[in-house]
């Protein structure tokens, strides 16, 4: 990298983000507790001489998992072929690059104007299938880079709620309420003192966000559903106690259970477990809270499941 390079050189950074409550019916208006998490994804955009938008997309263990070139020609509108290419995975991601660049450029014309080449690296610091945001910190370190709406650009392209575009800006929880002319999002401070207690595990599979919301969509919730989540989540950040934490947390499956007409996690596959199991995010994936002692991780991990975060090394 020359001087002049190195001057020129940005880096953005976006946390990844846990749905403590309200999945699914966030999208509806409910209010959702959002926690950004510990981990994230860096943007670096190093200006070239050339006409190419060059990316790689390196994992947390330091792996290329995705390189591509896009033409910066007639508005960049067509990926250059390359050898990789030849796997759908990498035409997929090439794809959805593109349109999110695309999305971008409309938003702000003077994005990318002119034929100067980029070079842009992009870097996760958790695995792509924990769930933790790998759509949303790329929207909100895209966004920042184009000096556009992340809100804007993440529902052009992927769609959602937008509550993980508000935890990968913040570095504290949030209250997170979408309304049609613009999210409402307040931070708060949780004083709980029972955070020994909680932990995250991870189920080892990906869920496909989109399925479930088809699933909810389907079924759908209605206004008193709406305000008992929301009263939920308000409540949940004022807790006092381990057990009054555990109570809402079992109103709040119990209620998604019977709106989207599946069984909890914890019916599921835990129904032997002594304490609290909580689903984040779209139901059978990713990561869940639980409640416990070290000592109760055990039993996840005599079951297979051997991802284990603390609360306190999981939150930003």
């Amino acid at each position: 990298m020359t001087p002049l390079e190195r001057s020129l050189k940005k880096t953005f950074y976006s946390n990844g983000k846990l749905l403590i409550t309200g999945e699914y019916l966030v999208l509806d208006g409910a209010t959702a507790l959002a926690i950004p998490s510990h981990y994230g994804q860096s943007l670096t955009v190093i200006p070239s001489e050339s006409n190419v938008l060059s990316w790689k997309s390196i994992d947390y263990k330091g792996n290329t998992w995705f390189e591509g070139n896009f033409s910066l020609k007639k508005g960049f509108l067509n990926v250059i072929p390359t050898l990789e290419a030849e796997s759908s995975i990498h035409i997929k991601t090439a794809e959805t690059l593109l349109k999110i660049l695309q999305q971008a450029k409309k938003m702000n014309p003077s994005f990318l104007e002119n034929e100067t080449g980029w070079n842009i690296t992009t870097h996760l610091d958790f695995p792509r299938d924990w769930g933790l945001g790998t759509s949303s910190t790329l929207i909100n370190n895209i966004a920042q880079w184009a000096n556009v709406d992340a809100y804007k650009l993440l529902d052009t392209s992927f769609g959602g709620s937008g509550y993980d575009i508000a935890a990968a800006q913040h570095k504290q929880p949030l209250l997170y309420t979408k309304h049609p002319e613009g999210p409402s999002i307040v931070t708060c401070t949780l004083a709980w003192d029972f955070t020994a207690s909680l932990f995250f595990v991870h189920l080892n599979q990906k869920q496909d966000s989109k399925e479930g919301i088809a699933r909810y969509k389907k079924a759908s919730a209605n206004a008193k559903q709406l305000e008992e989540i929301s009263l939920i989540s308000n409540n949940i950040i004022a807790c006092k106690t381990l057990s009054e934490f555990e109570s809402l947390l079992q109103q709040h499956e119990a209620s998604i259970s019977e709106i989207i007409q599946l069984p909890t996690i914890k019916q599921r596959l835990f129904s032997d477990y002594p304490n609290i199991i909580k689903s984040l995010g779209a139901w059978g994936g990713d990561f869940v809270l639980a409640t416990g002692t070290a000592s109760d991780q055990d039993y996840f991990r005599k079951k297979g499941y051997t991802t284990i975060i603390p609360f306190s090394e999981m939150i930003a």
